[in-house]
């Protein structure tokens, strides 16, 4: 079927009204109109009038018409009731009195019928709190964001906090996102609070129009491929300084694809979950909004294109990228990125190090962890320093009963190019086949199972395939030096944090408020990997304070990196707030690319911070510590006395054996036997 033009010149319309008597002309006339129909638009396809009109912007019939103000009170406030309060006047000049309560205030409006005195008490009302001449601003200035999720935080959103970042558990003080744009705003409202009904029949054209009125569509001459002309539309539009164009075989498709792009990349966290590659979780998945996870991944890979620019041994494209990000108050603004790491490549057996100067797991995942808890200590020695400017801007505070705390308004998010090795990576998003439908339930029975990498090399096996207890010697003569999956360590943390044993002698328990994945992503896979293995966790039971079963906000970029096939570098980088340059890894010996020493991210290089810090700390604040700060401390030791820790990771593991799912593999104990004279 063609598409009609619209016929914008009257001066060739007959003066005949157009009705039931052209079909009837049409019908006698032999199959034409008679004096009644539309004659063709002026000027041929080669006039070049054509092209004129096609470059003029019109504003088509489906454009927004203005709402009154009981449609926008009804759209801020649903659910108001009008009542009457009284009829004056005589009959045939009636005068009526409407009421409506607003919260807690009652607005009075006359009118000659109830009609009008019902508009002009909904006026009334939105004048008290409404300055801006449409609903979605008028939204941004009320603070009413609409009906926010109510699964994994408490009844009411209280602040615009609230609406735009939903933990699964209530914070202990969650800060204010101050000066935040009314479109950021909007974006979260119909991320979480829109009905799903107004979602499914708005289009992008409609939205963006709400977004930003008044927007002007240019239909772009059609370009030729290979001496052919092309038989699709390009709409273009702009949005504050930058030109978005979108294609299809009609111009209303063009239209609302041009709509979408504007919206992807400037209002992210406006579009209904079936306009995004977000997959719908049930309930006990939290999300994080697409406004925020597009920033932090963002951060992630402009600083560590700043850093590849200025150290030219960085790879400009690793296979994969981590890092983590800090926010205080959670303005996404402020945001600091604190760690980056690359890497695919884990430690060859034949390096192992009794003395704690290799770094077994040179995954990017894995190595930003350690990256990120040379961050802990760098702030903790920041708050026990003598000068008083250093100590006010350390992230941690005294705690009441021993040790150290953050401070509340304190999140770190951690953003991966790529889905973590392991089991959250055996399920493709892509695979949507029927002959995957029909497989759905033989891969479901690896689902949740521990598996270990392979050495020198990639991808995982499962665990039963290999040998829960590793020996030392079996390693050296050639038995594969088995290490878990980056899905299963990922899942460990959030459960018992990110500042591992050492630390916890000293710190609460650290958690990861949001992760964000890229490319090779299924958040409902990675949700059941990370943070709902053992049925949701409560395989453990009742865990003792400070630990908690935590499920950080999950989130999938509709466009992770761009994948580079071949064989991956044997290097891993790693770099920390405040280090002076990046630092390059052989991920096979586990050792300094260039020179061969020791890593700044080694057991070695880490306990003996540790040790550095025990000193420091005043007796009262770790009395645990005083017994075993006196001697020449193992390292296995030092970590053994962390009792609650230990004694919540054994549950872990036994939970993890006991449901099936197999057995942690650990590495030879001989590697942790190295003394540090404390």
């Amino acid at each position: 079927i063609g598409e009609v033009k619209e016929n914008r010149d009257t001066r060739n319309l007959d003066s005949g009204a157009v009705g039931p008597r052209c079909f009837q002309s049409f019908r006698s006339a032999g199959g034409t109109f008679g004096r009644e129909r539309m004659q063709p638009l002026e000027g041929g396809a080669g006039s070049g009038r054509l092209l004129q009109l096609q470059l003029v912007c019109r504003k088509h019939s489906w454009s927004v018409s203005p709402k009154n103000a009981l449609v926008h009170l009804n759209e801020l406030r649903p659910g108001l009731k009008y009542r009457t309060l009284s009829q004056r006047g005589p009959r045939h000049a009636p005068v009526f009195s409407v009421t409506v309560e607003v919260d807690g205030v009652a607005f009075q409006g006359t009118g000659a019928t109830k009609k009008k005195a019902k508009m002009r008490a909904a006026e009334l009302a939105l004048g008290s709190f409404v300055q801006f001449p449409n609903a979605p601003q008028a939204l941004f200035t009320m603070g009413a964001l609409g009906p926010t999720s109510v699964d994994f935080t408490s009844d009411r959103a209280t602040d615009l906090l609230g609406a735009l970042f939903k933990g699964f558990e209530p914070g202990h003080g969650d800060g204010k996102l101050d000066h935040l744009p009314p479109d950021l705003a909007v974006c979260s409202h119909w991320g979480q609070g829109a009905e799903p009904g107004l979602r499914e029949h708005r289009s992008p054209v409609a939205l963006l129009n709400e977004l930003r009125p008044g927007l002007r569509y240019l239909c772009l001459p059609r370009g030729a491929e290979g001496g052919r002309v092309r038989r699709s539309f390009v709409m273009a539009l702009t949005v504050d300084g930058r030109t978005f164009e979108g294609s299809g075989r009609s111009k209303k498709l063009a239209k609302n694809q041009a709509a979408l792009s504007a919206l992807r990349d400037l209002f992210a966290g406006a579009l209904p979950p079936e306009w995004s590659t977000i997959h719908k979780l049930d309930r006990k998945c939290p999300l994080l909004p697409q406004v925020s996870m597009v920033a932090v991944s963002r951060l992630v890979a402009e600083k560590y294109s700043e850093l590849a620019v200025r150290w030219s041994p960085l790879h400009a494209c690793p296979r994969v990228l981590a890092g983590i990000v800090m926010t205080r108050g959670m303005d996404i603004r402020h945001a600091e990125v604190i760690a980056i790491a690359t890497g695919t490549k884990c430690l060859n057996g034949e390096y192992m190090s009794d003395q704690g100067l290799v770094v077994n797991d040179c995954h990017a995942e894995v190595v930003v962890r350690r990256a990120f808890v040379r961050f802990l200590y760098s702030q903790l020695e920041l708050f026990l320093s003598k000068q008083q400017e250093d100590w006010q801007r350390s992230i941690f505070i005294p705690h009441e009963d021993k040790g150290y705390r953050l401070h509340s308004d304190v999140r770190f998010h951690m953003y991966v190019s790529s889905s973590p090795c392991g089991d959250a990576r055996l399920n493709s998003p892509y695979e949507t086949t029927a002959d995957s439908h029909r497989l759905l339930h033989l891969a479901r029975r690896s689902h949740s199972h521990l598996r270990t990498k392979i050495e020198c090399g990639e991808g995982t096996v499962p665990v039963r395939c290999c040998h829960a207890a590793q020996t030392w010697d079996g390693v050296l003569q050639g038995e594969p030096l088995a290490t878990m999956s980056c899905t299963d360590k990922m899942a460990r943390w959030n459960v018992l944090g990110l500042q591992g044993a050492l630390l916890t002698h000293l710190v609460e328990p650290v958690y990861l408020y949001s992760l964000t994945v890229g490319s090779l992503q299924h958040v409902g896979h990675l949700s059941r990997a990370v943070a709902h293995r053992l049925g949701g966790l409560g395989g453990l039971g009742r865990l003792p304070a400070p630990y908690r079963c935590h499920r950080p906000l999950l989130a999938c970029l509709c466009r992770g990196r761009p994948y580079h096939p071949g064989k991956s570098p044997g290097t891993s980088v790693n770099w920390t707030a405040g280090d002076a340059q990046p630092e390059v890894l052989n991920a096979t010996t586990g050792t300094r690319m260039a020179s061969g020493s020791p890593s700044r991210l080694c057991k070695r290089a880490l306990f003996t911070r540790w040790a550095k810090l025990v000193h420091r700390v005043s007796p009262q604040s770790t009395r645990h510590l005083n017994r075993i700060a006196s001697t020449p401390l193992p390292y296995c030791q030092a970590k053994r006395a962390a009792e609650v820790y230990q004694a919540v990771k054994q549950r872990w593991v036994s939970a993890l054996r006991e449901a099936g799912l197999g057995t942690w593999v650990r590495k030879p104990p001989e590697q942790d036997h190295f003394l540090l004279c404390v």
